[in-house]
């Protein structure tokens, strides 16, 4: 057995030996970091406003925006989100900018000592050190960004004073159930009695209202509570009901990120904040930025990247390349073996042109092969053993006026953030 790494020790050497010391990668259960988090003081956050997003899709885009509107109005923010992008210190955000190495070893040693006989997953070691350094960064919000499902997150240790579900949707069977029902379910479980829970789903399960209502959760729902609607240059938002109360934001900027999220960032941010200015609101909406999601890297060819790796993701892909009708279309994919690879493929198969899929460089790869046999006859596509080798073949044959979509895991699109374009 490898030692254990101590406060000289480099990050890498930290994530390494978490990988390696619990017997699983997930291991769903409140006990053992809630154990952990008791003798740590974490349970609370005393009088910072938490705010935890559950939800298939839109957790990290909510957040974003959230985070982005409080920053305007001089609220000190603090976000923990999963999985990371290029560097794990993407995980702890404190004001705008990603933990330190030093910050991450400083609270991995503070875990360390208190956990005892206590087994971690990385994912609780990650929840804890966040939870450590926000708490010593005395915010004003902190907004816990779910990892998987809800009700059995190490997230749901702390009871957030407004939870959000963004969408619910099939993925991780596994783990959540095989219907919207059972998934439904589990992310309720962030919800708490007589607090404010926003929904951004329109499509609501009766398992998330039937729970709502047995605990006495405060629904606030899109459609319902909220609303939006949109023009071709700017959006309106409007509530009314005990909760929220009435209001109407009318000329909202069109964010960048998707509106159905947008719409649950203004619900949250009008609950937290009742006068909140304006502006914060807007110039909130206009910078609020997150990687991988529909980003744009490259004009010409326009080069797209984007996360989604599920077929709820994969049908608002769809959606949004319906923008580039009339031109070629060429995807760059690589997926999860554990993910509906013939469904998202499926979804976005007749708006492609041209398919260059890739074996991605982790455990849980599928096989680029394996993905060829999902798509329908006679298309054309190819298979290779990197997202490197794949656009090196894919650049010699689109030009300036084509359009490329990167996507299909998070893994993807890193790998691709990594590659010299020139």
């Amino acid at each position: 057995m490898t030692p254990v790494p101590n406060a000289q020790s480099s990050l890498d050497t930290w994530l390494a030996h978490l990988l390696a010391i619990h017997p699983t990668e997930i291991d769903m259960g409140l006990s053992r970091v809630s154990a952990v988090a008791k003798i740590m003081g974490l349970q609370s956050l005393g009088s910072t406003k938490v705010v935890t997003v559950a939800g298939t899709n839109g957790k990290g885009t909510t957040c974003a925006m959230i985070e982005a509107i409080m920053t305007q109005a001089g609220q000190r923010v603090g976000v923990y989100s999963s999985p990371h992008m290029l560097k794990y210190n993407e995980r702890v955000r404190i004001n705008g900018v990603d933990a330190s190495d030093e910050a991450l070893i400083e609270a991995f040693c503070a875990i360390d000592a208190a956990r005892g006989a206590t087994s971690l997953t990385f994912f609780e070691y990650a929840t804890l050190a966040g939870l450590y350094l926000f708490k010593q960064a005395k915010l004003d919000l902190v907004l816990l960004e779910v990892g998987l499902g809800g009700r059995l997150d190490a997230t749901n240790i702390i009871d957030a004073d407004i939870a959000v579900i963004t969408a619910i949707d099939l993925d991780h069977q596994e783990y959540l159930g095989d219907t919207r029902e059972l998934v439904g379910r589990e992310k309720a479980g962030i919800m708490r009695t007589a607090r404010p829970v926003v929904i951004g789903e329109p499509d609501l399960p009766e398992t998330v209202v039937e729970y709502a209502h047995a605990i006495g959760a405060q629904m606030v729902r899109v459609d319902h509570e909220f609303s939006y609607q949109v023009t071709e240059s700017d959006w309106c938002f409007s509530a009314n009901g005990a909760v929220l109360g009435n209001l109407s934001l009318p000329d909202l900027p069109l964010p960048t990120l998707p509106l159905a999220n947008a719409a649950t960032a203004v619900a949250v941010v009008s609950l937290l904040e009742t006068e909140l200015p304006r502006g914060a609101i807007n110039s909130g909406l206009n910078s609020a930025r997150l990687s991988g999601r529909f980003e744009v890297v490259s004009e010409q060819p326009k080069i797209i990247l984007d996360v989604a790796h599920n077929p709820h993701a994969a049908r608002y892909l769809s959606q949004l390349l319906k923008a580039y009708d009339g031109q070629r279309i060429f995807a760059l994919c690589g997926m999860l073996k554990d993910k509906d690879c013939r469904a998202v493929l499926g979804l976005l198969d007749e708006q492609v042109h041209a398919w260059y899929l890739t074996d991605l460089d982790c455990e849980r790869s599928a096989k680029a092969e394996d993905l060829l046999s999902y798509l329908g006859e006679g298309k054309q596509a190819m298979a290779f053993s990197s997202v490197r080798h794949a656009y090196q073949a894919l650049k010699q044959e689109i030009n300036q006026s084509d359009v490329v979509i990167v996507f299909g895991s998070f893994y993807t699109v890193a790998e691709f953030k990594q590659l010299d374009l020139g």
